[in-house]
């Protein structure tokens, strides 16, 4: 027998009717029963009446167990060798997931095998542990066949010598052991740390000797922009779920189709049981409205961070009270089939923004063309850095590396390689006849020299216009937000420009508004300010007249 297909295609539609996102599976029918009827007989320890998971889970978990311990095949190997669980809080994640791995523990034949509850934090460990124990000293038959030692936070089978440890996330003591099976919770804090690939990498290299060990992710979205090792688990699960990828990972996926999320159906309370299997149960659609209210009188912020906890609602923009106005309206521009070579063919005239460059920076560079037909603006971005940032900038190395591997951002190891490579593009667009032959290439005149001396030495010096920076920006800026508020600038819908959108603060100077490098701190923005540099071309309306002030400057005009 070949892979399974864990694909799940119609997932939109089993959302809406409120049915399992787990596909009908070729299962071991009695593996699957049996370990379903371990799960149901295990008992919440924190709820009066200590009632079963017969009574208190829902059917669309125990799907995922009848799947997972149902998936042995006549040779012992597991075909369903990950789960990636993307739920919302108050959805029973932490009973679940340690009574997935006591049913594990139970249905285990492996002498000595080992098992792994893994918590983002001591108290969310803790709490697991807490509901494993009370789990087993609640029913007769786990007091007097399971060893609990506290201390060690480990549950041990009498029988097989296997058995369970719950521990806190720490490369120092995950790694080096084969497992049996792990399950992580809450996957989107984990990944925060600087070695969370690398050490789920090793778990994932510890399972690979036993045929029938699993990798179980049970997590929420994140408070802010996915990234890091979160973000490429929880683009693998969708790619998986969508059928663009083969793999032997079950996506089970509670958020909502992009079109409610953009469209904001979202905020329907009448929609929220599709995100929430559990309701009726561990959470009431009724606590949740009383809850969102709260989070409204709060502001936009926090409507945001609350969703993305209790409805799955991925966060793409970082929004804050002093965030950029033009922020608000970003993701709504969104034109993802964008790419420059569809810019350079729609468009009439093209000009382009460079803006940082410095080795813990980076390299921002933006292309603003004019649409033939609607006169409408066309954005497309990339930015450059060199590899030494990915080493000064470790918190924002993971992220970074996300950026480059969409295509986005280009990590070079050669001083100067960044630059030749924006020339390229710059040549690519005045070889299509788009570039204007002066002001189409806006710069910030501080620290330009490199950067004109490389289009110097490719004949295009004398398109370089110096954008002054500070308050002069605030005409660009403005411009900016008024062309996202009345739809007439479209950008590629990328990530990395969402996460620099979200990283732009607004510093008010007399009747100017600012936004520098200065005011953001650490976080980036080279690649807004390109745009901005851009913006403040394009307004000069290339094929009309130009308003130029200030004055000659270093071999280029300076706006």
């Amino acid at each position: 027998m070949g892979a399974w297909d864990l694909s799940c295609s119609d997932w939109e539609s089993r959302l809406q009717r409120g049915k399992s996102l787990v596909p009908d599976l070729p299962l071991n029918r009695e593996q699957a029963v049996r370990a379903v009827s371990i799960f149901n007989k295990l008992r919440l320890p924190d709820v009066p009446g200590l009632p079963t998971m017969a009574e208190a889970a829902g059917d669309w978990f125990r799907d995922i167990v009848a799947a997972l311990f149902g998936s042995l095949d006549a040779s012992g190997e597991r075909q369903v060798r990950e789960i990636f669980l993307l739920v919302s809080k108050k959805n029973s994640k932490t009973s679940n997931g340690a009574a997935l791995m006591l049913t594990a523990l139970l249905m285990n034949s492996r002498p000595r095998a080992e098992f792994l509850l893994v918590g983002p934090t001591q108290a969310i460990a803790d709490l697991a542990f807490g509901q494993a124990v009370g789990m087993v000293q609640a029913d007769p038959f786990l007091r007097k066949n399971f060893r609990i030692q506290e201390h060690l936070k480990q549950i041990t089978d009498k029988s097989t010598g296997a058995k369970l440890k719950i521990k806190t996330f720490d490369a120092r003591v995950l790694t080096g052991t084969k497992l049996a099976g792990v399950l992580i919770d809450e996957l989107h804090v984990i990944s925060q740390s600087a070695d969370a690939a690398r050490v789920i990498g090793q778990l994932r290299g510890g399972l690979l000797s036993q045929p029938e060990a699993f990798l179980a992710f049970i997590t929420t979205q994140s408070e802010r922009p996915p990234a890091g090792v979160f973000l490429a688990e929880l683009m693998k699960a969708r790619a998986v779920r969508d059928g663009r990828l083969n793999a032997a990972m079950l996506p089970v996926l509670y958020e909502f189709p992009e079109q409610m999320m953009i469209s904001g159906e979202w905020r329907d309370p009448a929609n929220w049981p599709m995100v929430n299997p559990n309701h009726g149960r561990s959470i009431t659609i009724d606590r949740l409205i009383e809850d969102f209210a709260g989070a409204e009188a709060a502001g936009d912020q926090e409507v945001r961070r609350w969703a993305s906890q209790h409805l799955d609602l991925q966060i793409g923009l970082a929004l804050r009270t002093d965030r950029w106005v033009g922020a608000d309206y970003w993701e709504g521009c969104a034109d993802r089939s964008l790419t420059l070579e569809s810019l350079i063919e729609r468009s009439d005239v093209i000009v382009v923004g460079i803006d940082g460059g410095g080795l813990d920076d980076l390299l921002g560079f933006a292309v603003i063309g004019r649409e033939i037909e609607t006169r409408r603006w066309l954005l497309w971005n990339r930015a450059f850095a060199h590899r030494t940032m990915l080493d000064r900038r470790k918190s924002e190395a993971a992220r970074i590396m996300d950026f480059a591997a969409a295509g986005e951002v280009a990590i070079f190891d050669q001083m100067g390689d960044d630059i030749a490579e924006i020339a390229d593009l710059i040549e690519q667009i005045s070889a299509a006849g788009k570039l204007p032959e002066k002001w189409a290439i806006g710069v910030d005149p501080v620290g330009a020299g490199q950067i004109l001396e490389e289009l110097a030495g490719r004949d295009l010096a004398e398109r370089i216009f110096g954008v002054s920076q500070g308050y002069k920006l605030h005409a660009a800026i403005k411009t900016t937000e008024r062309k996202l508020v009345d739809g007439t600038l479209s950008h590629a819908g990328q990530a990395l420009m969402a996460w620099c959108v979200s990283n732009a603060k607004i510093e008010p100077r007399g009747n100017a508004v600012m936004i520098t490098k200065a005011a953001s701190g650490t976080a980036k923005i080279d690649p807004l300010m390109a745009t901005f540099d851009a913006v403040a071309l394009m307004s000069l309306n290339p094929e009309g007249t130009v308003s130029v002030y200030d004055r000659e400057d270093r071999g280029f005009l300076v706006l």
